[in-house]
């Protein structure tokens, strides 16, 4: 074969090439789940306290909860630090009672009630909690129209603050520095975390902050802009990028940042004026989901949140303590 007539002999077998390419089957996509999707490595936020002392995080947790647990307790994630301690001193008070715990952002909580349970892993856990709480009174509103509760009460206070690296090297001091050329920002998602649906967004757009930073988005684990990374979890994430260096602040709930130095994290945290930490605003709704065989372990545990121990142990974690007439049950609206 002549050098002519082997190029001939590669163009014919090129020209094939994309009409085989096209001819083979797709592959397949996975299958939508049909339940809430927990995202990858949320183990720590999926705990079984048992009677007996000993606690079971992760798949293991979440695959007894249904079948074991006399309560369950499906909260906003931004608590999780306070849990081991809140939950040990309910089990004081109501021995032999073993406790199943999911603390993810309240949208995605909520989609999980709607859903009818959890996929975690690619294997799947249907079932609902006994007790809901959000940092926005808005979710329970949809559970009221779900005629799954009826009744509240709020049980704590939080504030937002910013999150930068110990010794703030950026020099940040306020919510305008967000749009710093210089400045890298992890921001709660506003797709299901609370913290940035009902209280961060507010305040970044009255700063005129809110376009610098989602540039039209509404996603989670995403790049909006090259300076800004929208996060699944910000509490687990946010201060992550800060010691990794690929992100230089972001918003989070003061307790988390007082949680994160407490872990040892090398972050400090800049306190907003009260117009932009929403500290007179923002308020963790409660309230008894269903009325199934666990209604009155429930009910007990509502009760248990307006006693001295159980606001002490959040107020431990930097929780600020709510008034009687808050913590009593009233008609969701």
């Amino acid at each position: 074969m002549n050098l002519r007539t082997l190029w001939r002999a590669i163009a014919f077998a090129a020209a094939l090439l994309p009409a085989y390419a096209t001819a083979q089957p797709a592959a397949a996509p996975a299958a939508a789940s049909r339940y809430a999707v927990i995202p990858p490595n949320k183990d720590t936020d999926l705990k079984l306290y048992e009677a007996n002392g000993n606690v079971v995080a992760g798949a293991a947790a979440l695959g007894r909860m249904q079948k074991d647990a006399q309560l369950l307790l499906w909260l906003a994630g931004n608590q999780f630090f306070a849990m081991d301690e809140v939950v040990h001193a309910f089990q004081k008070q109501a021995p032999g009672t073993t406790v199943g715990l999911v603390t993810l952002p309240p949208g995605l909580l909520l989609e999980a009630i709607e859903k009818g349970g959890w996929t975690y892993g690619g294997v799947e856990y249907p079932g609902l909690p006994d007790v809901y709480a959000s940092v926005n009174l808005g979710h329970l509103k949809k559970l009221k129209a779900m005629a799954l509760a009826d009744t509240y009460g709020v049980y704590m206070h939080n504030e937002m603050v910013l999150m930068v690296a110990r010794g703030n090297p950026k020099s940040i001091r306020g919510i305008a520095d967000v749009m710093r050329a210089d400045v890298r920002t992890s921001m709660p998602n506003p797709v299901n975390e609370g913290i940035m649906q009902f209280y961060g967004r507010k305040v970044l757009e009255r700063h005129g902050a809110w376009q610098h930073v989602s540039a039209g988005k509404e996603c989670f684990s995403c790049q909006t802009t090259p300076n800004n990374w929208f996060t699944a979890v910000h509490h687990r994430e946010t201060p992550d990028r800060i010691l990794a260096g690929t992100s230089d602040t972001g918003i989070v709930w003061l307790t988390e940042a007082i949680e994160a130095q407490r872990a040892g994290k090398a972050v400090d945290s800049v306190r907003l004026p009260p117009e932009d930490s929403m500290r007179d605003d923002v308020a963790y709704a409660i309230c008894a989901v269903g009325k199934g065989p666990r209604a009155q372990a429930a009910a007990r545990y509502l009760a248990f949140l307006a006693t001295p121990e159980a606001q002490a142990a959040y107020a431990k974690f930097g929780f600020v303590n709510a008034s009687a007439q808050s913590l009593a049950l009233k008609p969701i609206p």
